[in-house]
């Protein structure tokens, strides 16, 4: 009798643990999922949750095309493989090897259209030295092209071809400087000759400036597979405009290995300018130059990385603005300025007669400039010639720099000096220890400024001098002690 008591309470316990169970589900909004019916409506595997960029490619392919330029190469030195004879080794290269006779190579690489009357886009080491280019549209079409511009500083050449009349479909271009990091990117080119391929990635990394490739180093980094012969190829953005045209990549065996590097968009969009215009591309002057600081540095007044000012040419853009050594340089047009790489970048995304707006820090002060961009003065001229036998510096072929110089060769522009283009091993002037490349700047601290002044010094032979000398960068001396 008892143990059906006892049954009888725990059947109504948990009774009344179902009925509060089920009140509370009422009560807060829950239904419980009674059915396999139920479980597919919350899960909804019907929903469409895919993604595919085939929209965006199938737009922009026909914009990316085949470069194919030809190269007529000449065979180097005689072969080192045999010993024997001059006769021997006359038969063998001439004959046997060809060696003196011409032969053809053909490199691959890729292009854009960015015009629909045959304006290409293209890298200037695809089409560099070629006798002959030809341009392979997505349909198959081929058309001859002829060079309008080609740029080796920023391994950027434009191309036409003539299309007869028909219109061809140009690539819409996008805003370089809008891009972050982590932001979609896809590739377009023709690895390998394969044809036209598409692979995508990521923007990895803005602004690199110590890969070497050119002297306006600043490019866009993407893990995005590059291989040889999509250089010139496109860079799309997640929208399917044109950031970038992919140049370069950083591998060890040949292949992509997730370091692939773009000219940005805004860069090439001023050499096609210049390129449509008919002119050539000069590079726009500041006439000022610095040292970058950090927000640890001693120098820096403000909270960010900036670019400290140590010299402005006189009379120069920057000069007639009003900028002053000891100046901080924050930004241009609010892009942060952080070195003399992106001053130079910023400077040339810019065409003559621009003016450009310099954020500035002067004593802990903001301070706003303007500043109208103009031509490198090529002053004093290049005077460029071998040492003559009387002066101390023979065996060494010397140019005065002036700023137009030194921007065509990426140096310090606001800073006088005669660079030493070719040393004579065992010269005179390779017997001081100078070499090729070296920048004289001053002797017994006077200033040199052209090839004249340098070619009438005459060296003490038993008192003491210095020559003051810029080699790779840094600053030495070297004379008699």
């Amino acid at each position: 009798m008892r143990i059906q008591q006892n049954i009888t309470q725990n059947i109504r316990r948990i009774a009344a643990i179902i009925t509060c169970l089920g009140l509370f589900y009422c009560l807060a909004g829950f239904t419980p999922v009674a059915s396999e019916e139920a479980t597919k409506g919350y899960y909804k595997p019907n929903v469409e949750r895919s993604f595919s960029l085939a929209p965006i490619i199938a737009t922009q392919l026909p914009s990316v095309v085949n470069i194919y330029a030809k190269k007529i190469v000449r065979s180097r030195s005689p072969t080192r493989e045999f010993d024997g004879s001059a006769f021997w080794r006359l038969f063998r290269d001439t004959l046997l090897f060809g060696y003196g006779q011409d032969r053809i190579e053909n490199s691959l690489g890729s292009g854009v259209i960015v015009r629909s009357n045959g304006i290409v886009v293209t890298n200037h080491h695809v089409i560099q030295s070629a006798q002959g280019i030809v341009v392979a549209l997505n349909d198959g079409g081929t058309y001859a092209a002829e060079i309008i511009l080609s740029d080796e500083k920023s391994d950027i050449a434009v191309l036409r071809i003539n299309t007869r009349g028909r219109p061809l479909s140009p690539i819409e271009f996008g805003d370089s400087d809008a891009l972050q990091v982590g932001d979609l990117a896809i590739a377009i080119g023709n690895p390998f000759g394969l044809g036209q391929t598409v692979t995508s990635g990521i923007v990895s990394a803005l602004a690199r400036s110590a890969i070497g490739i050119s002297d306006f180093r600043f490019f866009i980094q993407t893990d995005a597979a590059i291989n040889p012969g999509n250089s010139g190829g496109a860079l799309l953005s997640s929208d399917g405009k044109l950031v970038g045209i992919n140049t370069a990549i950083v591998t060890r065996s040949g292949g992509s290995q997730g370091l692939g590097f773009a000219v940005p968009s805004n860069r090439v969009s001023i050499i096609i300018e210049n390129a449509l215009q008919g002119r050539p591309l000069i590079q726009p002057w500041i006439g000022a130059s610095g040292i970058a600081v950090s927000r640890q540095s001693p120098f820096s007044a403000t909270r960010q990385n900036a670019l400290l000012i140590t010299s402005v040419f006189p009379g120069g853009p920057a000069d007639n603005a009003g900028l002053k050594p000891s100046d901080i340089v924050l930004s241009i047009d609010h892009f942060p300025i952080i070195s003399v790489a992106s001053l130079r970048y910023r400077v040339a995304n810019h065409l003559i007669g621009d003016r450009i707006k310099l954020q500035i820090a002067r004593a802990s002060r903001p301070i706003e400039l303007e500043v109208t961009l103009r031509v490198p003065p090529n002053d004093p001229p290049r005077d460029d010639k071998w040492l003559p036998s009387l002066s101390s510096f023979r065996g060494a072929k010397a140019v005065s720099l002036s700023p137009a110089l030194a921007e065509e060769f990426g140096l310090d522009s606001t800073l006088p000096g005669v660079v030493l283009l070719e040393v004579r091993r065992g010269s005179s002037s390779a017997r001081l220890g100078l070499r090729a490349g070296d920048i004289i700047r001053s002797f017994k601290n006077q200033k040199i400024r052209t090839v004249r002044e340098l070619e009438n010094i005459k060296l003490p032979l038993f008192t003491e001098w210095a020559l003051h000398i810029t080699r790779s960068g840094n600053e030495i001396s070297i004379g008699r002690k």
